[in-house]
């Protein structure tokens, strides 16, 4: 089991298991919710735009309780708020599920995300997209794998062949740092440009090579930490916008297959500069 003295040195074993462990829970939980997916959701707004639903509390309930009983002395920090000791060292990063509008309105782009995070490091990263029965996994310096099978990120060099994904921010309504400008710069620069609304599959989607760079701001640590450590894993990149060191708890992400980074921060600082 992992202590606070000897946390920085996880042994690969115990990582597996943990992994594992993680992996079971999100299918069960996940394949649950999406057999239920059909019936009356019960929505609710967090603000304008941001929706809540019972299944986003039934998944969070469900995981957080698991959790609790199989590793009692860790965090764990929550999306829809049922924290425990959310400061610890050692603590789980939780988004019961990411993508609520598109579940919602029955648009089958959605998934929950785990991060396990010890002394400000992501060592493990799961995210289950029920839809399609796919387990995007990491750990630490041990690779990214989907459904068991390593994966890679893209080897497209040239930013007007690649295909983006990017999302908006909730105060899009009343902030003038909107992602507007820079959605409006690299549609007219790359191949395309995607919109899923779930900013883990995003990460994921980039770290298997099916985009080959992602770029947001103003998300929360639930919504890039797992998948963050899959892009990385998967021989990705990922910073700021200004090539600072990526931080889960920062107002920017940048992420690509390597090959098209600088031209992507070139582009970012253009339209930071119009903006």
């Amino acid at each position: 089991m992992v202590t606070k003295k000897s946390s920085h040195k996880v042994p690969l074993q115990e990582k597996i298991r943990i992994k594992g462990f993680i992996e079971r829970l999100t299918k069960n939980v996940g394949d649950d919710i999406y057999r239920k997916s059909s019936a009356q959701k019960h929505v609710k707004f967090k603000s304008e735009i941001d929706l809540i639903t019972r299944f986003d509390r039934s998944s969070q309930r469900q995981i957080v309780t698991a959790l609790r009983r199989e590793f009692p002395g860790f965090g764990i920090l929550s999306e829809e708020g049922l924290c425990y000791k959310k400061d610890a060292p050692i603590r789980w990063i939780i988004d019961p599920l990411d993508g609520t509008t598109n579940f919602v309105h029955g648009l089958p782009i959605w998934s929950i995300t785990i991060a396990l995070e010890i002394f400000g490091n992501v060592i493990v990263g799961i995210v289950y997209d029920p839809t399609r029965r796919e387990m995007f996994s990491a750990i630490k310096e041990n690779g990214a794998a989907i459904n068991g099978k390593y994966i890679r990120v893209s080897s497209v060099r040239s930013l007007d062949r690649a295909l983006l994904v990017t999302g908006f921010p909730y105060d899009i309504r009343r902030s003038k740092k909107d992602n507007l400008n820079h959605f409006n710069q690299f549609a007219k620069k790359a191949q395309a440009v995607r919109r899923l609304g779930s900013a883990a599959l995003d990460l994921c989607y980039t770290a298997c090579g099916r985009f080959d760079g992602y770029w947001e701001i103003k998300l929360s640590p639930w919504d890039q930490a797992a998948g963050s450590l899959i892009l990385k894993e998967a021989g990705g990149r990922i910073t700021d916008f200004n090539n600072n060191k990526f931080d889960i708890y920062g107002d920017e992400v940048l992420a690509t297959n390597g090959l098209i980074h600088k031209q992507m921060q070139k582009l970012l600082r253009y339209g930071q500069k119009k903006s």
